[in-house]
């Protein structure tokens, strides 16, 4: 599943569902003002994911449901994962995408199955969608942007390389806060992944 190749293409509105107030990680309940970012060597949250799939159709819009699990997208898998803010804010889609994709042949021939690029949109965005926040807050990345920009809950912006659903690096933007003025863009560029990739 190439989830990047088609997330260069987003025509859909970025609107993030209401959050749920509550999941699971493991065996460990996570409240929404988690704050605490996963560590290196983790497993990732365990959830459903909602998204929107291509069907044989001839109806104008030729999607439908499809629910996939955790396991499905990393399971058995060597995943970098780089997380948004939201789909069309001026960072995420200038420069923060782009690199991924730019570099995305390169990322696989060393030794990586597949990037995934994760936002708090709902699924008509295209992209890795955690409508709900469920997963950005299993791995401690959920900030809150209301005062600031408007956004509500969303990610902080990070990038990490997931093997078989474990945490192998995390690199996490400076400075993260709720209601942070600044968006720093510093350590989760294509480019800081692929030097580490390089050096594995």
């Amino acid at each position: 599943m190439k989830l990047l190749s088609f997330a260069a293409t987003v025509l859909a509105s970025a609107n993030a569902f209401a959050p749920a107030a509550r999941t699971s990680f493991g065996n460990t309940a996570l409240r929404m003002s988690s704050t605490t970012a996963i560590s290196e060597g983790a497993t990732i949250p365990s959830i459903t994911w909602k998204t929107r799939t291509r069907i044989e159709s001839s109806d104008e819009n030729p999607f439908d449901w499809k629910d996939l699990s955790t396991n499905d997208l990393f399971k058995g898998k060597r995943i970098v994962l780089f997380s948004l803010p939201g789909a069309f804010t001026p960072t995420c889609s200038s420069t923060h995408l782009p690199g991924y994709e730019k570099e995305y042949e390169n990322m696989k021939a060393m030794g990586v199955d597949d990037v995934y690029c994760l936002s708090v949109n709902d699924a008509f965005v295209k992209l890795l969608p955690d409508g709900a926040c469920l997963f950005t807050r299993g791995m401690g990345m959920s900030c809150t942007w209301d005062s600031e920009r408007g956004f509500g809950e969303r990610s902080w912006r990070y990038s990490a390389v997931i093997d078989d659903g474990k945490v192998e690096k995390l690199f996490i933007e400076p400075n993260r806060e709720q209601n942070s003025g600044p968006d720093p863009f510093e350590v989760s560029d294509a480019g800081t992944m692929v030097d580490y990739l390089k050096s594995k």
